[in-house]
């Protein structure tokens, strides 16, 4: 016996998707991802309406989600972070039904409740036997960790793996269970791995990005938390990579050994472990082929869940251990509340993914962003949308100084006997401005489009519609 059917649309039919139900997708292919697109094109030509797509992630290259909204395909859309191409169309009211943002930990968090219901469950999946066994370590698709999938695979009703490498029965070295598996389909392709980079995995090479990112390694050194045991988390953005480099000098020279790497795993976070700077590394998503060759050959690269990632809801989770995470920014008010799911302009671009979460756990937050951006200040008196609380930050640092939190005068004290520029919030808004004027107030429309649904289930904010 196997599970093996000939085509997406039959899978379809089997799973009995219809009318009004609730598919989701995982976004470990990133840009690169075939399946949500391929999945979508089957069901509308089956004439199935009304549905809620629940995707991890939303990238550029599910740009046809938009005609299956226009179309009454697509009524509904849960995700934790959607790219401009299609954010921009959700801003413009595309969509009748408010997106509902989560962050990677409330996502799983909510499908294990129940409060995000699925009904079938569509598992882009690198490597499948024909019982349903799958990894993303190996195939012409590698992407390393599925973290994001097995909430979706051990808790919807139906589950499909779509899969371009089927190998015989047993998989061994399996990420996701057969257990949990109702059928596999085998495809030409699933995606082009190289889309999982995400276009900004590279050291900054720009000098106002490495002010920033000594800095903020100065931040680290002298917070009482570069020790032995020390846990780390950054994305994938330039400035933060540079940060992580400076670090690994510091480490080194100064012979402290972490404990774990977290979070969304760049090649310089395994340079950091192949060092001997951790002792493992926690891997919920591979940003670039660097992780995933990584994650496939090394005992110490584990591959972890988004539960065991980020979820409140767990009894525990690798962010309530974790000791720092440097994160991004598209605005910063003067409460320390951050904006990273809206341009300035408020056009959706982004979400909060694990931002909110990591910021909760983490003994300190640290936001690293240029202070003015596009001719405007980074820094607002409130900004257009909250995806982290401000209660949760520690530090902002800039190339013009570095603030810290006043509810953390213990931390600013030590940063400014060590010499680093510290300074007011309020005194980088009055500088960004004096640079950039004042920006001029934003027009949004009526229309609620989206709600920022908080990693704890509750309502943060909403984002309204630009006309």
């Amino acid at each position: 016996m196997n599970k093996v059917v000939s085509s997406i649309k039959e899978a379809v039919r089997l799973a009995g998707v219809k009318d009004g139900m609730t598919v989701s997708f995982h976004h470990h292919l990133r840009n690169g991802d075939y399946v949500l697109n391929m999945v979508m094109e089957a069901i509308a030509e089956l004439g199935i309406k009304n549905l809620t797509v629940n995707a991890s992630s939303v990238f550029d290259a599910h740009e046809p989600l938009i005609g299956h909204i226009k179309n009454g395909v697509v009524t509904g859309l849960e995700a934790n972070y959607i790219g401009g191409v299609v954010g921009r169309a959700i801003s413009h009211g595309v969509l009748d039904k408010p997106v509902t943002f989560r962050t990677h930990g409330g996502r799983p968090a909510a499908i294990e409740s129940g409060e995000a219901h699925i009904d079938v469950a569509f598992i882009a999946a690198p490597t499948s036997d024909t019982m349903g066994n799958c990894t993303g370590k190996y195939g012409k698709a590698a992407c390393g960790s599925m973290g994001y999938a097995f909430a979706d695979a051990m808790n919807a009703d139906k589950v499909v793996v779509i899969t371009d490498h089927l190998v015989p029965y047993p998989l061994t070295d399996f990420s996701i269970s057969e257990i949990y598996v109702d059928y596999v389909v085998q495809v030409e392709s699933i995606g082009n791995p190289a889309g999982i980079v995400s276009g900004t995995t590279k050291i900054t090479r720009d000098p106002v990005g490495l002010v920033m990112a000594q800095y903020a390694a100065k931040v680290i050194e002298n917070s009482g938390l570069l020790k032995d045991g020390m846990s780390f988390q950054t994305g994938a953005g330039g400035a933060t990579l540079a940060a992580a480099k400076y670090l690994k000098d510091i480490m080194l020279k100064k012979n402290i050994k972490g404990s774990y790497g977290l979070g969304g795993i760049t090649s310089y976070m395994v340079d950091m472990l192949n060092a001997g700077c951790f002792e493992a590394l926690l891997d919920v998503q591979c940003f670039d082929l660097g992780a995933v060759e990584s994650i496939r050959t090394n005992p110490r690269h584990r591959e972890v869940t988004a539960t065991h990632y980020a979820s409140p809801n767990a009894k525990s989770s690798a962010v309530d251990s974790l000791d720092v995470v440097l994160l991004g920014a598209t605005q910063i008010d003067t409460d320390f509340n951050v904006n990273v799911h809206t341009d300035s302009n408020g056009y959706i671009m982004g979400g909060s993914g694990g931002h909110s979460d990591t910021a909760a756990g983490a003994k300190l937050a640290m936001i690293i962003a240029p202070l003015t951006r596009a001719r405007l200040s980074i820094v607002t008196d409130h900004v257009l949308t909250v995806s982290t609380p401000g209660s949760t930050i520690d530090v902002l640092v800039t190339q013009r100084g570095i603030a810290v939190n006043p509810a953390r005068a213990e931390l600013r004290d030590q940063l400014k006997a060590a010499g680093l520029p510290i300074v007011e919030i309020g005194e980088l808004k009055r500088i960004a401005e004096e640079l950039t004027g004042k920006p001029q107030p934003i027009h949004l429309g009526s229309k609620t489009v989206a709600n920022v649904i908080y990693r704890d289930g509750t309502l943060l904010d909403t984002i309204k519609s630009v006309d």
